[in-house]
């Protein structure tokens, strides 16, 4: 049997497709991830919103 290791918010901020979405997972202060699953079109308002927010 494998052994169980915890999931702990350690890493890098990353994003995946998979498939039809696209799976973003964040760190989270405290331990844990986020985990957001995306449509083409909802990733495109997100980058927007953020682009927005940053000035660019």
């Amino acid at each position: 049997m494998a052994a169980m290791k915890p999931r702990t918010g350690d890493g890098p901020m990353e994003a995946v497709r998979e498939s039809r979405v696209i799976v973003v997972r964040v760190p989270l202060e405290g331990g844990g991830r986020l985990v957001v699953s995306v449509n083409d079109e909802e990733a495109a308002e997100l980058r927007d919103v953020l682009a927005g927010v940053l000035g660019d």
